[in-house]
């Protein structure tokens, strides 16, 4: 109902979806380009799109998905141009872990966040999708434009990678 609202031109409804979408929008950005002033500026950039799109969308109940396909695109292709180093100064991840998993303990979470910075780009951007933003399966694919299938595979492949930076950590901490 809001997707219609705002396709009529509901200046209130756009809102509410800016309001609703951003946070999570800015932090998958943020997690993807590793800056946080460039994710600032690349959200700005995907909210301009939807706001000149969203006509376009056909079915509202794809929304999610279109939105952060397009704040995707807008990411990759600035890292292409650019070739920007991978840092990020965004503990964003960190809090969410966290709070997710109450038995984290900070250094735990400090430990996920730094595995998940080091992963390839598509790695960390199915696991954030699924795990930080809660999409299914079909809705990545919708996002990485790729199969349900490879969607499975990436996840099953970055929680791979992602474990085995983990324990690699893990042994060189015990290690004297």
């Amino acid at each position: 109902m809001l997707i219609l609202r705002c396709q009529t031109g509901d200046e209130a409804a756009l809102r509410e979806l800016i309001e609703r979408y951003s946070p999570g929008l800015r932090l998958f950005l943020s997690k993807i380009t590793g800056q946080e002033s460039l994710a600032d500026d690349l959200l700005q950039e995907s909210w301009f799109d939807v706001y000149r799109k969203i006509n376009s969308l056909r079915t509202p109940d794809s929304f999610a998905a279109w939105l952060y396909r397009i704040a995707r695109d807008k990411a990759y292709r600035h890292l292409r141009r650019k070739s920007l180093p991978g840092e990020s100064d965004d503990g964003n991840l960190v809090e969410t872990i966290a709070a997710d998993e109450e038995h984290f303990s900070p250094d735990e979470a400090e430990a996920v966040r730094t595995a998940m910075d080091d992963l390839p780009l598509e790695q960390r951007a199915v696991l954030l999708l699924r795990f930080v933003e809660d999409m299914s399966y079909e809705e990545i694919a919708q996002v990485i434009a790729r199969p349900v299938g490879t969607v499975r595979s990436r996840i099953h492949y970055a929680k791979l990678a992602l474990r085995a930076k983990l324990e690699s950590k893990t042994v060189r901490k015990e290690t004297p």
